[in-house]
This record gives C-alpha cells, structure tokens and sequence, in this order.
C-alpha cells in the first residue's frame, strides 16, 4: 500500500510523493483552510504512523492520503455546475448557511469529494432560497 513520504507546496497547489515514488498534486483551492495558511502554517503538519494521513494541529486540519489519488472532476458534476452560475458566491457563507464546513464544500465543488443525493439538494436550496433573498430585497 502507498504511504505518504514527503508533502510541498507550489503555486496554487499541494503535492504529495508516495512511498512507491508516484507523486500527486490538487488545487488549494479545493482546500480553502489549507489556502488561507501562511507558508509557515502550511509546512507545520505531522504525518500519521501510517503514512495515510496529513495533519496541521494548529489548523485542525486532516487530509488522507486519498484525496490525491483523484486527478479528473468527475463528469456531471453538478455541485460544481451550480456554483459555475454564480462565481461572486461566497462559499464561507453558503458553507454555513447549510451547515458544513467550507472545505468540504469546496470539494465537492472541485470534484475532490461527491456529496450525497440529500446533500446536493439541500446545497440547490440553499441557493435558491439566496436567490429568494435576493429577489425580495
């Protein structure tokens, strides 16, 4: 099984080489916790014992080994279709206007993670009660 050996940051990205030297990167973007670090945040994490899994205590921020192994959005990604309509929104705020936490938002939308059926309704109606909102104001 690969194990994590070593984790950088580039650009806009985060890499990770593996035990059996593949190396994987994702967008900070999808992890908008890991994005607001400062350089210094982003380098202060620990890897289990396992190697499966990236922690930043300071952070409170965990990331598994599996979330590099998924290189493509997947097709029909309708999370992210949603929030293609409306690039201004602010995914904090949608975020917790459903009741998550933003990254996990964020992967949805970047295609890291895929929400359930009752997930992916409750985040159209969020935004279309936003729209609501909007309209009557």
């Amino acid at each position: 099984m690969e194990t994590i050996n070593k984790i950088w940051f580039d650009k806009n990205r985060i890499f990770m080489k593996s035990s059996e030297e593949n190396i994987y990167s994702r967008p900070l973007e999808a992890y908008p916790e890991l994005q607001e670090l400062t350089v210094e945040q982003q380098y202060d994490f620990t890897i289990d014992e396992e190697g499966t899994s990236i922690r930043w205590e300071k952070a409170d921020i965990d990331m598994h080994i599996n979330s590099f192994y998924e290189k493509n959005e997947p097709k029909n990604n309708e999370v992210a279709e949603m929030f293609k309509k409306f690039p201004w929104l602010n995914i904090s705020e949608v975020a917790k206007e459903i009741g998550i936490n933003k990254s996990l938002l964020a992967r949805y939308i970047y295609g890291i993670s895929r929400p359930s059926d009752q997930r992916k309704e409750q985040i159209r109606e969020t935004l279309h009660q936003f729209g609501k909102e909007l309209l009557s104001a």
